[in-house]
């Protein structure tokens, strides 16, 4: 595979995750990841299997990404950074930020092994926002 490739399917990679999220369809989300992927936000580190319960508190809307800035190596490893707008469907609220992504060559092709939210909040501060007063616990 040359590293035009790689680039295209990392890039259509993060495309699912941004029209799973918009969409709702969680199992589309969790198939972005390696099986012990990570979602960093809030304070905390989740894990796939709380992915379901994360997306279901979270506000719905549009996740519009750009064009990640990647770095790929020859092992089958690699970072990027992807800038984030998401608009709240239910007041137009905007959140901006950027992912931090960590990534990984599978047998089922490039995935994601860890992305990490930073959100830019007005006053210039970056950070990964409040911790969560949700229980994802909760059956």
């Amino acid at each position: 595979m040359s590293r035009n490739d790689d680039i295209i399917e990392v890039q259509q990679l993060l495309a699912k995750y941004a029209v799973t999220m918009t969409t709702g369809d969680i199992d589309g989300v969790v198939s972005v990841f390696t099986p012990d992927g990570t979602y960093s936000a809030f304070g905390d580190v989740y894990t796939l299997d709380q992915f379901p319960r994360l997306v279901e508190v979270a506000p719905s809307g549009l996740f519009m990404t750009g064009t990640p800035l990647l770095d790929l190596a020859d092992d089958g490893t690699g970072t990027g950074t992807q800038p984030l707008c998401f608009i709240d469907h239910t007041q137009t609220d905007i959140r901006i930020g950027y992912y931090k992504d960590t990534y990984l060559r599978t047998d089922n092709g490039w995935r994601l092994r860890t992305r990490a939210m930073t959100f830019i909040r007005r006053n210039g501060e970056h950070n990964s926002g409040r911790p969560h007063v949700v229980d994802l616990a909760r059956d």
